[in-house]
């Protein structure tokens, strides 16, 4: 079973998979599907299209699912190891987003240096096989504001909120507390008026 997502943190296995073939075959691969099969939906060689499901098998992006035998032939069904997949800035090396000191927290880099962030240290913990079930939080709201003022108004409060929220029930001295991040944004959806 496919997981949910794969957060690729090496820029290798990045490599691999965003050569524009790959890409085509990832996408074809949301069911299991053989060379053969692929390569006539592509109208590519099925050599060329074993090589590149041999590579993306190699770097755990793919995995088989059936071998079926008929004469000398052996024909392998492949299929996606997960359903999406996402690139990790830490992919980058020192190349990745990074918040820098005295950023202004209400730029579009600071906001997209803590998704990034956060997208590096999810794909992490995922990595590690830690079970976080009950253990993270999202919320994801679309939000309409009538007037710039209002907009800035909201972000205050909503700062002075989760700023009582932290005071009420965090305490860094606990020694067998856990420690977590907390990450909130807001931004102009794309393509909406605003």
């Amino acid at each position: 079973m496919p997981r949910p997502v794969d957060v690729i943190a090496q820029a290798e296995r990045a490599q691999v998979l965003l050569h524009p073939l790959r890409l085509q075959l990832m996408e074809l691969l949301d069911e299991p599907a053989s060379a053969a099969g692929l390569a006539q939906r592509l109208d590519q060689p099925r050599q060329r299209i074993n090589y590149h499901l041999r590579e993306l098998e190699n770097h755990g992006l793919l995995e088989r699912v059936e071998e079926i035998r008929r004469g000398s032939i052996v024909e392998r069904t492949y299929r996606r190891t997960s359903r999406s997949y996402t690139i990790s800035p830490g992919a980058l090396g020192g190349l990745g987003t990074r918040t820098a000191p005295g950023e202004d927290r209400y730029s579009c880099p600071y906001q997209i240096a803590l998704a990034s962030r956060a997208v590096e240290e999810l794909g992490s913990l995922q990595a590690s096989g830690a079970t976080l079930a009950g253990e993270t939080f999202s919320l994801d709201v679309s939000l309409r504001f009538g007037r710039p003022e209002d907009r800035a108004l909201f972000a205050e409060e909503l700062a002075d909120l989760v700023a009582g929220l932290i005071l009420r029930h965090c305490d860094r001295r606990a020694p067998e507390g856990a420690d977590y991040r907390l990450y909130l944004g807001s931004y102009p959806q794309p393509g909406a008026g605003r």
